[in-house]
């Protein structure tokens, strides 16, 4: 039986095709057509609940929840969310790797003996298949981000996703360029991935509906160039060559967030990067919102904001935010009455937008 291999979806507010569809579902012993009936009839939560395990035993997706690193969300017979991340129980883990390596041919690379190559089999279990395919949201979490992060890659390239909008990707740390640990113990360190970024494959034209993308780690794509994205935030230096402004050609991008604190070295990110922002105004014609409320300097926002006002990304934007307060010698107060407003030669080069220092409106 072949599963989730359609070409096309229903209208989303024909609700006749979609009962026809759970029908004839239903008629082939395709689990979905129950949970859809119960969907669009107003079936008991839990009814819906047992419907879908159903879909996901079918599936074989019951025995990827083992470990608790894969979490799912269906609407419409269709895994419209999907979640991974760390294993909850790390006993269960090898076990289930055994089991998807004797039943269907792993990424390149699997090895159920090397507990650092187990989570790009689990990725490559999930996305590699067409119940994937319709997927809206996705999240995914690595730990052993040195083999896992181009094993996902390679299998989200690998079909179209035409719903995929909304993208979460990357590794935690809590301080930049820190030394991460893999399952087996051993050390990753990021900045062996500097300039060659940990992931190849471009997976951006399998994306054609992705409008927000969140990515947290460092060095993990050689760039991002995508015609749709519309909202991108970073937390790190996620592309390969470290740049913080220029993560790619995104011309209907509106809302670019940065997220940077001290590094492992102690060292916050160069005034000398708000010289990437000469390109933007091409690369974004379209940015309306620069949020670095969360992005530390080193330098302090007066000077900042100078290097801001020389930039020709600036005329086009309709709010920025800044994390560190003015340096108080400003004139005047800023339009909440605490603190110093911009200083009055700046002033008029900021007039146009909303703009906040250190969670203060300044004006706006």
């Amino acid at each position: 039986m072949r599963l989730f291999d359609e070409a096309d979806l229903p209208e989303r507010d024909d609700r006749e095709a979609w009962l026809a569809r759970a029908e004839r579902l239903s008629a082939g012993g395709d689990a979905r057509g129950e949970a859809i009936r119960l969907e669009f009839e107003g079936g008991e939560r839990s009814e819906l609940a047992a419907a879908y395990e159903a879909v996901e035993r079918q599936l074989g997706l019951d025995a990827l929840r083992a470990d608790g690193s894969w979490q799912f969300g269906w609407e419409r017979g269709v895994l419209d969310e999907a979640r991974f991340g760390p294993a909850v129980d790390g006993g269960s883990r090898r076990a289930l790797v055994e089991r998807i390596l004797a039943e269907r041919p792993g990424p390149a690379g699997a090895d159920a003996d090397d507990p650092e190559r187990w989570e790009g089999v689990l990725l490559a279990a999930v996305l590699d298949r067409p119940v994937s395919r319709w997927l809206r949201v996705l999240d995914v979490r690595l730990t052993d981000y040195h083999h896992s992060a181009e094993r996902a890659a390679v299998a989200l390239a690998g079909q179209v996703r035409p719903r995929l909008e909304r993208f979460s990707f990357g590794f935690g740390f809590e301080y930049l360029f820190e030394s991460g640990v893999g399952s087996a113990g051993s050390r990753l360190d990021p900045m062996d991935h500097l300039h060659k970024g940990l992931v190849q494959t471009d997976v951006w034209e399998a994306l054609p509906a992705l409008r927000t993308l969140e990515l947290e780690g460092a060095f993990l794509f050689p760039s991002v160039d995508h015609d749709g994205l519309t909202r991108l935030r970073t937390r790190g230096a996620v592309i390969a060559d470290g740049s913080v402004f220029l993560p790619g050609r995104l011309p209907s991008l509106t809302s670019l967030e940065v997220e940077l604190e001290c590094d492992v070295f102690g060292v916050a990110c160069s005034a000398d990067q708000l010289d990437e922002l000469a390109v933007t105004a091409a690369w974004y014609p379209n940015l309306r919102r620069l949020d670095l409320g969360r992005l530390e300097f080193d330098a302090g926002a007066d000077e900042v904001l100078a290097a801001l006002a020389e930039s020709p990304l600036l005329p086009q934007l309709e709010a920025l935010a800044l994390r560190d307060p003015l340096d108080g010698e400003g004139e005047g107060e800023g339009d909440d009455g605490d603190g110093p407003g911009l200083p009055a030669a700046l002033a008029p080069r900021f007039a146009h937008l909303e703009l906040r220092v250190a969670g203060r409106t300044v004006h706006g």
